[in-house]
């Protein structure tokens, strides 16, 4: 499919606009995030106003031009365009990989969900989840082990203060 990067003209606008949504609501990350039914509607609409505004101002339409067009505050559109959002932030992702010609990937991974499997990269991403939180578990383990050696060799220090005070004493005696 032929992605206009920089729209010329409405329908251009609207066919990047969509592939950004479709492409961003398919990438796994985000259906991760909207599988939550009572964020689902809030994250769509999100996306939505991101990937409106991504495409607009890939086409050279202004903030206050894109506001007006997609009904939301001026405010609203820079933090999506500066990434400031969550939102924002997915979609200009999105832009990049399909600029990078990375469409194809995100296309396989809407078919795949469709037929009811799992995107590519789900399983590794998963895999590495679970070896981070085993890492987590063992710096846990190992800060703890950290303190008891603090405590351990602080003990050793009185220890040998004291020692060394007893070895003064008895020099003083001689």
């Amino acid at each position: 499919m032929e992605v206009p990067l920089n729209p010329l003209g409405r329908e251009e606008i609207h066919r990047l606009e969509s592939v950004l949504l479709f492409a961003t609501l398919f990438r796994p990350e985000v259906i991760g995030l909207i599988k939550d039914p009572a964020e689902r509607l809030t994250w769509v609409d999100s996306l939505a106003v991101a990937a409106g505004a991504i495409a607009r101002e890939k086409a050279g339409m202004t903030v206050s031009e894109i506001a007006e067009e997609l009904g939301r505050t001026e405010a609203t559109i820079r933090k999506h365009l500066k990434g400031e959002t969550k939102a924002g932030q997915l979609v200009r992702e999105t832009y990049e990989l399909i600029k990078r010609g990375r469409l194809d990937e995100l296309a396989r991974n809407i078919e795949v969900l469709a037929e009811g499997g799992r995107p590519a990269g789900f399983e590794e991403c998963e895999k590495l989840r679970r070896e981070n939180e085993e890492l987590r578990e063992r710096i846990m383990a190992l800060e703890e082990k950290n303190r008891e050696l603090v405590a351990k060799l602080e003990n050793v220090k009185r220890i040998l203060n004291d020692a060394l005070e007893t070895v003064k004493e008895i020099e003083k005696l001689l």
